[in-house]
């Protein structure tokens, strides 16, 4: 879909293109909207294509497992979009890509304890609470992404608007929080 204003031609297509082999060779299947089950399409993924939009995609069918969050871009092995493993089985769009972002995290599930408002990028999330735990929490504005380790390393974990009583509803095995970092354009 295309929208034109006035002496400027804008996108809103939003793509996605996995391939089997690194450096965007072998076998290729486009997705251009929320796809649950990839396994029928391709055996393995080594490179991505993501010509449009922001996507989460997941090691295992049905949204579930490790989660990578791709912003535009060529992915040529998986290692470039800190993957574990050539497996990638599901996907989906990220919706909630804006200008603005609000989040609220608490010490306890449930939305108890301790709790702190953000909404700015944090490399270093301990250093400004007193561990490393968060049980809870809000979205308000944007899309986040929780990510196990300081410095935006290890599993990664998309927040979308909405209410997360516990940190399995976001797939976290663990409350382990190192970084945070807002879902935004470059």
């Amino acid at each position: 879909m295309f929208y034109i204003t006035p002496n400027l031609l804008i996108s809103t297509m939003e793509k996605i293109i996995f391939y089997e082999d690194k450096n965007f060779q072998g076998q290729s299947h486009e997705c251009d909207n929320d796809c649950s089950d990839l396994h029928t399409y391709f055996p393995r993924c080594n490179s991505i294509r993501v010509e449009g939009g922001f996507w989460v995609v997941y090691e295992r069918p049905n949204y579930m497992g490790y989660q990578y969050v791709l912003s535009p871009g060529e992915y040529p092995d998986y290692q470039y979009w800190l993957g574990i493993n050539d497996s990638i089985r599901s996907c989906r769009i990220i919706r909630n890509v804006g200008n603005s972002w609000k989040l609220k995290v608490w010490e306890k599930p449930n939305f108890e304890g301790q709790s702190m408002e953000m909404a700015d990028n944090l490399p270093a999330f301990p250093e400004n609470w007193k561990s490393n735990n968060v049980h809870s929490c809000k979205v308000f504005e944007g899309a986040w992404i929780f990510f196990e380790h300081p410095n935006y390393r290890g599993c990664q974990y998309l927040l979308e608007r909405g209410k997360y009583r516990r940190y399995a509803e976001w797939g976290g095995m663990q409350p382990s929080v190192g970084s945070i970092r807002r879902v935004k354009e470059q």
